[in-house]
């Protein structure tokens, strides 16, 4: 792709910006409160090679350009237009008070913000609905530090430039620290939600149409985010939700995306990688038109290529496209993935910190096979994790960098990214954890200060209630699946029942059970861990661990009497129920996850009750029998190796 200039770059600009893989630049003199700016956009590296590495020169005093110092200023669209939006992003590593700003041409501010979001990293935006035409200053002010860029709204940007032979997107940057930064600030902000909503969205494309959310709508001037037009859908499953993500962000900044050939693992061993691919080479397709060119290599190509084996490889198998990073609150952030032993995968979309009110929370978002994608919060009935070798490699992880070289791209290893100024978080520390000691390490994490075991036990609470609200919803799609004309699905036989294809992945919820069936357990051991470990807990005055423990299973009962929810019975009423009844009828779960069963079974409603009366479906006899075969998986909450 060819960029539009509107003057030379400055030589000592172009050595910063090809240091920090970034393609735009401007200076501003040391004087004037408002001194004049200048801008170009930076030049284009092919798609066959990677930007040149280069120290970046140290900056005269006042100097001021987009990066520096750990930060980074983004602004988007590419091309702005007069009369359409103008976005500016700050992301930076360190805590800083810090203020951005949108001038527009002649000087008045039109956009100014101080609000912090995020840490780490953390990052600012600000954003012009409407753009003047003209040359707009954006600049970002803290003790220390000043970023700043010029940019230009002009009515005719040229169009965007076609794939090139058997590349999805040009590579015109690299990755860097500063760009993981402004990818984990993109996700933060694509997924935000007031913490006590429980968001989800029929789909990704639909939370990637949203104007207010994606500060990349749009974002290379071509409509391609625009309903209607070009722009791609994106149902991801779980697996490919995390996949889908980084694609279209490295889609939208030309930055290198590779991903694996995997096998799925079993009993004959971990998953393990053979051959890894990039968008370098993925337009099988030779699709010329851009747009359509990214959609079918995400919907075709990504889709059928990558699942769930693909972010279990074990911690030192340097194969997969994931590598595991240690745990601290510097790698627990936005874009970072939870694979759990059993195939489920999470990307991290925003973590809160402890207050002396509540606990620190960490909130992630799945995707689930009827495409929709919706919000969780990190706890044991979402987050599973398993110290048997025999599942791979759980936990969390992230990316590997893909880096270019000559006409191939290739992924970083495990001892790059450990000796890495931009990574360096490798880490084997979540293997050498039990499962206990791993989740008493995420806890230490996000609560640092030992929180109140009354409030610790209500917060639990909530996590089942969010939870078993998810799945109202996963059994009604089931419910207005065959009411629609669906049919009987077919059932698959043996640990085939949590992963297949079809109708029974969309609709049957045996792995979404068996989390609701831990989650059970976990909150029902709640009171026994405080007395376990009441060093983690502030505990009150004068009481011993085992009085605690029998107050809070006193406030466990009283809890989830009171939290209710209900679901639509055959009939159409609304049946009701609290989560005390559910934790009362976890045996029946063991039986409820059959999408051709009525919804009072899929509630697991208790025979010869006036709530089951109304059922008028149940699932084939033969499927009934198998179904009593796995039951003792759903009991021993241990789900079967892949064959």
């Amino acid at each position: 792709m060819v960029p539009r200039r509107a003057q030379p770059l400055p030589d000592a600009c172009l050595a910063l910006l090809l240091s920090l893989g970034w393609a735009a630049c401007s200076r501003e003199p040391a004087s004037g409160p408002n001194p004049p700016a200048t801008q170009s956009a930076g030049r284009a590296v092919p798609s066959t090679a990677a930007p040149p590495a280069s120290a970046a020169p140290p900056r005269e005093p006042g100097a001021c350009a987009p990066a520096a110092d750990g930060a980074l200023l983004f602004t988007s669209p590419e091309h702005p237009q007069p009369g359409g939006p103008l976005r500016a992003v700050v992301v930076a590593e360190r805590d800083l008070a810090g203020r951005l700003e949108i001038a527009a041409p002649g000087g008045t501010a039109v956009a100014a913000t101080d609000e912090r979001h995020g840490g780490p990293p953390y990052w600012w935006h600000a954003e012009v609905a409407s753009a003047a035409a003209g040359e707009h200053a954006v600049r970002f002010v803290a003790p220390g530090l000043r970023l700043c860029a010029t940019l230009a709204a002009h009515p005719a940007p040229a169009p965007l430039a076609p794939a090139g032979y058997g590349a999805v997107w040009p590579v015109e940057r690299r990755w860097s620290r500063e760009l993981e930064d402004l990818y984990s600030a993109w996700i933060e902000k694509l997924f935000a939600a007031p913490l006590a909503e429980q968001p989800s969205w029929p789909a990704l494309h639909d939370v990637l149409r949203d104007r207010a959310r994606n500060f990349l709508h749009d974002h290379l001037g071509a409509s391609e985010d625009d309903e209607g037009g070009r722009a791609p859908r994106l149902d991801p499953d779980c697996a490919d939700l995390p996949y889908f993500l980084r694609a279209y962000f490295s889609f939208k900044l030309r930055l290198p995306f590779g991903y694996s050939g995997c096998t799925r693992g079993g009993r004959q061993g971990p998953p393990h990688c053979t051959r890894f691919y990039s968008s370098l080479t993925a337009n099988r397709g030779k699709e010329r038109d851009p747009i359509r060119a990214f959609g079918a290599f995400a919907r075709v190509t990504l889709a059928d290529a990558t699942h769930s084996g693909a972010v279990r490889t074990p911690g030192n198998d340097e194969s997969g496209d994931f590598y595991p990073v240690a745990l601290s609150d510097r790698t627990l952030r936005p874009g970072t993935i939870f694979a759990d032993p059993y195939g489920h995968i999470l990307v991290i979309a925003r973590r809160v910190a402890q207050t002396p009110e509540a606990s620190g929370v960490l909130l992630a978002v799945d995707g689930q096979p009827d495409g929709t994608v919706a919000r969780r919060r990190f706890w044991r009935g979402n987050f599973l994790f398993s110290d048997d070798p025999v599942h791979g490699g759980p936990g969390f992880k992230r990316f590997r960098p893909v880096v270019v070289e000559g006409r191939r791209a290739r992924a970083l290893g495990n001892s790059e990214i450990a000796a890495s100024a931009d990574w360096g978080d490798f880490s084997l520390e979540q293997y050498q954890l039990v499962v206990e000691g791993f989740y008493d390490r995420i806890e230490d994490i996000l609560s640092p200060t030992p929180t109140a075991a009354a409030r610790a036990l209500r917060e639990t609470v909530q996590a089942l209630e969010e939870q078993v609200r998810a799945r109202v919803l996963s059994v009604q799609n089931g419910v207005d699946f065959v009411s629609r004309g669906g049919g009987r699905i077919d059932m698959p036989e043996g640990p085939g029942i949590f992963e297949t294809v079809g109708p029974w992945e969309d609709f049957a919820t045996p792995s979404r059970d068996m989390r609701l069936l831990i989650a059970i357990d976990v909150v029902r051991a709640f009171a026994a861990r405080v007395e376990r470990r009441p060093e983690r807990y502030a505990m009150p005055a004068g009481k011993s661990a085992a009085e605690v423990r029998a107050e809070l299973e006193a406030l466990l009962a009283k809890e989830t009497a009171a939290r209710r929810f209900a679901y639509a019975r055959s009939d159409g009423t609304k049946q009701e129920l609290s989560l005390a009844d559910l934790l009362a009828r976890a045996p029946g779960l063991e039986m409820a996850y059959n999408p051709n069963d009525c919804a009072e079974v899929r509630w697991a409603a208790p025979a010869g009750s006036a709530e089951l009366s109304t059922c008028r479906r149940r699932a084939p006899p033969e499927q009934r029998r198998l179904m009593e075969r796995y039951r003792t998986w759903f009991a021993e909450r241990r789900r079967p190796p892949r064959e």
